[in-house]
């Protein structure tokens, strides 16, 4: 609990960075990002010491790339690249370098709620979520409404932390969308969970019909909760329909550059991995998933051509202007492969040195 409050004390630091900047007639100004591994570009990674040594950092490199969980850079690198806009993690914060083009919030690890499945004292999404609105307040501020806010999370609730209800998890995404939205954000994406039950992990652990019970009552779930909240004046949430996405890869691997979606490229979990004693294959971008649970940086390139379809599909000239809900669903897999035809041409920081995060990374696997 201490080291919460620290946290969020620190995260009032934070708002002296977050005065709204240019607001460009054409593209969005800033990128935020909530979530989990699969969003973290290097947040665990520098708490964890990988900037010492990379080898030792709780997502070790190699084999992990650049305080990522993948072989390469993640959707967040992706649509950084295609908007302009490289987000500033929130452990790299100082007074000589403010962020002028968002903030990565994501830790790998974290649960959809207030914590993380493994490393304590690090905060979950609707957390990061509150170390954001609340530096806000604390400085009589409101959020940058041409900025992009991202919103993804749920999926070590589920296959960490035993969850086998999926209404507080939708709960604390739909928080996380209102908390932002009384901030003053306009435009957030809400990404899905793809089918968790079709993972290496699951496979291995018998689990897979169990995961693939709660990643659809889930879906199911928040699409009937966005729905809900879509009708938030003048806020624009764009879900991202990723399971479809997936589902279409899983089922024709071929047309999206796979050859293997069942198994992972790395074999040993995190403890293994960080001690050396790990294998990995020789095409790994053959591969769907890289390890037991996180996707290939070209599954994660997928992952942000979803994103701009979407962003494509309603034809955006100004971020700020009404985009209504876009039900990504409609677009399926047929809107990345049309961007894939079109593209086949083609230390911790000052304020954070007090907040110790980290005491025991001794963990058995990672998310």
């Amino acid at each position: 609990m201490k080291k919460q409050k620290q946290l969020v004390t620190a995260g009032f630091v934070l708002c002296s960075f977050m005065l709204p900047l240019r607001a460009s007639a054409a593209n969005f100004d800033q990128l935020y990002v909530f979530g989990d591994s699969l969003s973290d570009t290097g947040n665990v990674f520098n708490i964890s010491g990988g900037l010492v040594d990379p080898t030792k950092a709780f997502n070790p490199d190699p084999p992990f790339f650049q305080g990522r969980f993948s072989n390469g850079p993640v959707w967040v690198d992706y649509v950084g690249q295609q908007l302009g806009l490289t987000p500033t993690l929130v452990t790299n914060l100082s007074s000589t370098t403010p962020p002028t083009q968002g903030i990565n919030y994501a830790f790998g690890g974290s649960n959809s709620g207030l914590d993380n499945a493994f490393i304590p004292g690090i905060p979950g999404v609707l957390a990061q979520v509150g170390l954001f609105t609340q530096g806000l307040q604390a400085n009589k501020q409101t959020a940058d409404p041409n900025a992009l806010y991202t919103i993804w999370g749920g999926a070590n609730d589920y296959l960490f932390g035993n969850v086998t209800d999926p209404n507080q998890i939708v709960k604390n995404i739909s928080d996380s969308v209102t908390l932002l939205a009384q901030a003053g954000a306009k435009n957030i994406v809400v990404f899905n969970l793809p089918d968790l039950g079709k993972t290496p992990y699951a496979s291995a652990n018998g689990v897979s019909s169990q995961l693939t019970a709660l990643s659809t009552s889930y879906n199911t779930l928040l699409a009937t909760t966005l729905g809900n909240l879509s009708l938030i004046p003048s806020v624009n949430i764009i879900p991202v329909d990723i399971n479809s996405l997936f589902n279409q890869v899983i089922t024709s691997p071929g047309e999206f550059g796979f050859t293997n979606v069942t198994t992972s490229c790395v074999i040993g979990d995190l403890n293994s991995i960080r001690a050396g004693n790990f294998t990995v294959c020789n095409n790994p971008n053959d591969y769907l998933f890289y390890d037991a649970v996180h996707p290939t940086t070209n599954a994660q390139k997928l992952v942000a051509e979803a994103r701009l379809s979407a962003i494509e599909a309603k034809s955006v000239p100004e971020p700020s202007a009404a985009l209504g809900v876009l039900a990504f669903g409609a677009l399926g897999a047929a809107g990345v492969l049309k961007r894939k035809q079109k593209q086949s041409g083609l230390t911790l920081v000052s304020h954070w040195s007090q907040v110790k995060v980290i005491n025991d990374l001794s963990i058995s696997n990672c998310a």
